[in-house]
């Protein structure tokens, strides 16, 4: 740890930075789990690498010397300025000034690619913890042609996207990240390895992009819009769920499309299968 901890706050030093709270900054000083990151996200020369939010560089300066470009996407002005001067001699690395949740990725990687003729694309990130989902969400819902994420988030938030629907941890991201990859855990990040230390726990993970979703069906948008609405109100069984959200007019149309579809009428939101919501879309449609 002691190198890259040295080297943080030399950086914050000479360039003034504190890490800005609103936008979730923590830097990372760990030389175990910048190597891990690094490892899981099987990094090749033949890849471009997308780095949402690369801060100080940190962890950019190991993929630089593993892919053939990595393309850093950073909100923080204060932070470009650092990252160009930092990396000026590394010609594969390009820095934007971008929100990554308005940036058109799918042809920046089009045009990318093109232009370097690297076929493999992957997404690697240590994410801010506040917006973890929306993020997750545009790269996973805008099917971009990348072959995996691999990234650093909150661990709570976590272990809802690598669950398998119907596990206790389901929430309604759980089922599109099914939908779309196969997730898994890798490391648990302690507090420690981090300046400063985020009052939570941290943990990596790893999407591997689906080259065919899990099932197939022709109401996608309706049938995640029926699961959006069923975990409005979890606590309750589906059916009540439902027809609270107006997506069922009365629960007596609830129970009878249940029953219709050898579905318990009791079942609550988190113990539905992707099946039985894709089932339950085609129904209603």
């Amino acid at each position: 740890m002691g190198t890259i901890l040295e080297e943080t706050k030399g950086i914050m030093k000479q360039y003034h930075i504190k890490a800005n709270k609103s936008l979730g900054q923590n830097f990372l000083i760990s030389e175990e789990v910048v190597e891990k990151i690094i490892s899981c996200g099987q990094i090749q020369e033949e890849d471009l690498i997308i780095e949402v939010g690369p801060g100080l560089g940190t962890l950019t300066k190991y993929l630089l010397e593993k892919a053939g470009k990595v393309i850093c996407i950073e909100l923080d002005k204060k932070m470009i300025h650092l990252l160009k001067e930092r990396f000026l001699f590394n010609k594969n690395v390009e820095i934007l000034h971008q929100d990554i949740l308005t940036i058109d990725l799918r042809k920046l990687i089009e045009e990318e690619k093109q232009k370097t003729g690297l076929k493999h694309v992957k997404i690697v990130a240590n994410l801010p913890y506040y917006i973890t989902t929306p993020i997750m969400m545009k790269l996973l819902e805008e099917e971009l042609p990348i072959e995996s994420i691999t990234v650093m988030i909150q661990k709570e938030v976590a272990d809802r996207l690598i669950a398998i629907p119907g596990e206790k941890e389901t929430g309604a991201i759980t089922y599109s990240v099914y939908y779309y990859a196969e997730a898994q855990g890798v490391m648990e990040v302690p507090h420690s390895a981090f300046i400063p230390e985020p009052e939570v726990t941290s943990k990596i993970i790893t999407l591997n992009i689906r080259r065919e979703p899990v099932i197939k069906s022709e109401e996608k948008e309706f049938m995640f819009q029926i699961i959006k609405h069923a975990f409005m109100q979890r606590r309750k069984t589906l059916v009540n769920a439902l027809v609270n959200t107006k997506i069922l007019e009365n629960k007596e149309e609830g129970i009878n499309m249940l029953e219709g579809l050898g579905i318990d009428v009791k079942i609550r939101p988190e113990k539905l299968s992707l099946e039985d919501y894709a089932k339950i879309a085609k129904y209603l449609c």
